[in-house]
């Protein structure tokens, strides 16, 4: 049996193949869409009687909100001395898992596709090829329904700690009966919210793709020769 490289195109145009781009470039955009991301909400604070005040709540990738500064140094607001504040909460374990799945496959992907396009004779004479593939696919189906799972409710948490509510229970002034504290300016989110979709478009993708793997593995070819043997039934004795 030849091992060299040998180049050849057809398993792209095959589900095999196109399925495992379609996976290389959905990985790509999943990490690219929450990795560095930056954003600012403006928190209006409205005084009765005196002078409204401004803050800006911002917030960066990976979201490890506490320690991200609310209010810099101890100042006054609204006749109230405030404290060197953060915001509340932590969401990067859930995004760096997220992005840490992502990045794996894409790399996983890349592999996977330089051997279909050069080792594919290899891969097909083998028994190992197909099985250790089928085996990492449906890996990665699980880590994407996991890490989709926890970003998708990180990403909740940064969005509660960075509202209007989240705000006024950071700032304990803000439920005085003559102070207002409202966020005024909102970050856009888009960005996020478009890497949990890909994050959960990436699950059906892996688990679409197991089935192709899984029918290059040597269970799926002695089930068909079962299937085949059991339909043709057992040879009519001889008269």
């Amino acid at each position: 049996m030849q091992t060299g490289f040998r180049l050849n195109l057809t398993p792209v145009k095959e589900p095999l193949g196109f399925v495992k781009l379609v996976e290389w470039l959905s990985a790509v955009l999943a990490f690219g869409t929450c990795g560095g991301y930056t954003g600012r909400n403006v928190v209006s604070i409205f005084c009765g009687g005196s002078s409204n005040e401004t803050l800006s709540a911002t917030f960066t990738y990976p979201f490890r909100l506490n320690q991200e500064l609310l209010v810099e140094n101890t100042t006054t607001l609204c006749n109230h001395t405030v404290p060197v504040t953060h915001l509340v909460g932590d969401s990067s374990s859930s995004v760096e898992f997220f992005v840490a799945v992502a990045v794996l496959a894409f790399l996983y992907s890349m592999v996977a596709l330089l051997v279909y396009l050069g080792y594919m004779h290899v891969y097909r004479d083998s028994d190992f090829g197909p099985m250790f593939d089928f085996a990492l696919t449906a890996i990665f189906a699980f880590l994407w329904l996991v890490c989709s799972s926890a970003w998708a409710r990180g990403l909740q948490t940064v969005k509660d700690a960075t509202g209007t509510a989240g705000i006024q229970s950071t700032l304990a002034f803000c439920k005085e009966q003559d102070v207002k504290c409202e966020v005024t300016e909102y970050a856009s989110l888009r960005s996020l919210n478009i890497s949990v979709i890909f994050g959960f478009l990436n699950l059906i993708i892996w688990v679409g793709n197991a089935w192709f793997v899984y029918k290059e593995t040597r269970w799926h070819s002695q089930k068909v020769s079962a299937q085949q043997a059991a339909g043709r039934g057992p040879n009519p004795a001889p008269n």
